[in-house]
């Protein structure tokens, strides 16, 4: 790690709750966000502590002077695409301009001009931050293809081309939701008995996935690939993202193009967006043994195998209505890591444009279902309950095979490494909702 980057590290803010190290929005992380306060209009800001800093109120008062102006125009919209649009030299002016008005070295008058524009999350509602023209989701997870594929294909768990080329499906941005959003229970065709004909109505194998989201910045012409020395580059940030499944509909409908209904009826992702550049100190080589075959040259960059995953922790909790009336908190179900994916953020960017498709400013790139070796950190309850066959018990001694009404998933997900202060994704939660 460079001095220069151990330098901004070892910064503090003169935001005293930014200071603490287990925050997770310490003055080097500076999430973008979506709020509305007390007029319900929605803005741009970052999260520093327990607070929330108005861009576009940063813009008009000349905190941002300066700076590119498509940089300080994009800081004055609704949402975060135009900023997104901006070239990675504006993006890196911003947060060189926002670390320094918030840096504990900051004179009085800046900290007084500042403050103008801070307000209290809690005063705050959290918007969907990116409006997303196209979603993509991967299955870039090796052990949760593995593990799922075991229980469909004891004898053959894991197809041929997966270390070869990234697994993926086009999904439906239309039905992508902020984080608090009610999710109602999908109906669709099901086939419970092999020997009867399909049926319609509610799913009842409904499951969440958790999942790292990465937005795509500036993106890239059609027809024009991204290389795999510049994807990561390509990236704006990362998010958390629950692509609910309705694994009964998906069971009967998967073959022979897959996913469909069972995957579009809802995708929650968190309300913030880590910069890429925040999760620097969280790199490390990628989890492929050496025992793999090499990936094709398009997909490998020394570089990006020596540091392109990321030590990102993830856990999913699940909160029933019957822990709640008993005044019990919400149980964790599984933990897992982002840095046990097969395929590096970087390697899903160039694989997408490979083809020369365009990926534009704001698209959605999941990584699908983010699971480790161990049960215990598989990332969805078709892996933890062995496909319906083995119920999780909770503490009160509810079990589930499935989610029912009224279960509230919560996924987090923490950067943590001895010496730095903490990056948090913060949360993204859903409650599951009787259908229609």
């Amino acid at each position: 790690m460079s001095d220069d980057l151990l330098a901004d590290w070892a910064r503090k803010s003169w935001i005293e709750s930014a200071n603490n190290p287990a925050c997770g929005f310490p003055l080097q992380s500076l999430p973008y966000c979506v709020f509305a306060d007390e007029d319900s209009r929605p803005r741009i800001g970052i999260g520093i502590g327990d607070q929330i800093l108005n861009l576009q109120l940063c813009a008009r008062s000349g905190l941002l002077e300066g700076l590119p102006e498509p940089v300080q125009r994009a800081c004055e919209a609704h949402t975060l695409n135009r900023l997104m649009a901006c070239d990675r030299p504006g993006h890196a002016s911003l947060r060189a301009r926002l670390m320094n008005l918030l840096d504990s070295l900051a004179d009085q008058s800046t900290r007084d001009a500042v403050s103008t524009a801070l307000t209290p999350k809690s005063a705050t509602t959290l918007l969907k931050p990116v409006e997303s023209s196209n979603y993509t989701d991967f299955y870039a997870s090796i052990h949760h293809a593995t593990r799922v594929g075991r229980l469909f294909r004891p004898e053959n768990p894991l197809l041929p081309n997966y270390k070869y080329v990234p697994i993926g499906y086009h999904g439906r941005a239309s039905s992508l939701v902020v984080s608090g959003t009610a999710i109602r229970r999908p109906s669709g065709q099901t086939r419970p008995d092999p020997q009867a004909p399909p049926a319609f109505g509610p799913s009842r194998f409904l499951d969440y996935e958790l999942e790292v989201g990465l937005f795509i910045g500036e993106g890239n012409s059609l027809g024009e690939p991204i290389p795999i020395r510049e994807a990561g580059e390509a990236i704006f940030g990362v998010c958390l993202v629950n692509d609910w499944s309705a694994r009964d509909m998906q069971t009967w409908e998967n073959q022979p193009l897959g996913p469909f209904l069972a995957k579009s009826f809802a995708t929650s992702v968190s309300p913030w967006v880590v910069p890429i550049t925040a999760l620097a100190p969280f790199r490390m080589a990628a989890a492929r043994s050496s025992e793999d075959p090499s990936p094709l040259p398009y997909l490998f960059d020394a570089v990006d195998q020596h540091n392109g995953a990321v030590d990102l922790t993830l856990e999913a909790w699940l909160s029933t209505s019957a822990l709640r009336t008993a005044g019990l908190g919400p149980h964790r179900l599984s933990q897992s890591n982002l840095r046990s994916l097969y395929w590096t953020p970087a390697q899903l960017v160039t694989h997408h444009a490979s083809n020369g498709c365009n990926l534009l400013p704001g698209d959605l790139l999941a990584t699908g279902t983010v699971s480790g070796p161990e049960d215990s950190s598989a990332g969805c309850l078709l892996e933890l309950t062995a496909g319906g066959k083995q119920p999780i018990v909770l503490p009160n001694g509810e079990s589930r095979r499935a989610l029912e009404d009224g279960d509230q998933v919560i996924l987090r997900g923490f950067c943590r490494r001895s010496g730095f202060p903490d990056v948090s994704l913060g949360e993204c939660t859903g409650t599951v909702l009787t259908t229609c």
